[in-house]
């Protein structure tokens, strides 16, 4: 048996730890600070993190905000809602940044399009700088709250950076979180703050190697009315 090809199409240190992007077979692998973050063997659940928060967005002109800009399918994804306006992705890497506009991502093979921005920066510092912003929040910066890319994220899942989070939600906007396993306990957490309404805990199954795996997403809408004719 040979082993598969693989092609380094990125190595970058910084402040963060090392990004490494590669080709591995045919597939795109990310790996950050040493720990694998994902690959493009399966994108469902990375698309159904913009999908299915959409879908509970009313109205036009929707602000988005991404945490997280792994291969670009979450943004991507959100970005073919024709009720998207932009874009905004907070990604702690520069190296990504860069190779999404050279088109190495494979979400955004074409480079970075208009409505889509990508600043250098850490979401827990965007959405606290920006209350009342956006009309959606997606979260996807690590595997989920029990399997951290960074440690310093620990917070963002703790009821005051999720309460943070909310507060930078336009009035009815919603908040995702995707991981990689089932997580009720961060739905329960989300459904005690106050303010909060319509959490649900969403499973998406995806079968790879012969084996099923459970990812979630957990949805929770901050309280209020949509503020404007587009939201």
């Amino acid at each position: 048996m040979f082993d598969e090809e693989v092609l380094e199409l990125g190595r970058v240190s910084g402040a963060h730890g090392e990004v490494v992007l590669r080709r591995r077979g045919g597939v795109t692998e990310l790996i950050v600070d040493g720990v694998f973050a994902m690959d493009d063997v399966d994108t469902t659940t990375e698309r159904a993190l913009a999908t299915e928060t959409l879908a509970r967005c009313t109205g036009e002109g929707l602000r988005v905000l991404v945490g997280g800009l792994g291969l670009g399918w979450t943004a991507a994804t959100a970005l073919a809602d024709p009720r998207v306006a932009d874009v905004e992705v907070a990604e702690l890497q520069p190296a990504l940044a860069g190779w999404a506009a050279d088109g190495l991502l494979p979400g955004l093979p074409g480079g970075l399009p208009d409505r889509l921005r990508v600043c250098t920066a850490d979401v827990a510092d965007v959405v606290a700088g920006s209350p009342g912003t956006w009309d959606a929040v997606l979260l996807d910066v690590d595997n989920g709250p029990a399997f951290l890319v960074h440690q310093a994220n620990a917070g963002l899942y703790e009821p005051a950076g999720l309460a943070t989070t909310l507060a930078a939600l336009r009035p009815g906007g919603v908040l995702a979180v995707w991981s990689s396993d089932p997580m009720p306990e961060l739905a329960d957490r989300l459904a005690a703050l106050p303010g909060t309404t319509d959490v649900e805990h969403q499973l998406l199954p995806v079968e790879r190697d012969g084996r099923r795996f459970d990812y979630a997403i957990v949805t929770a809408r901050a309280a209020g009315q949509p503020s404007r004719g587009g939201s």
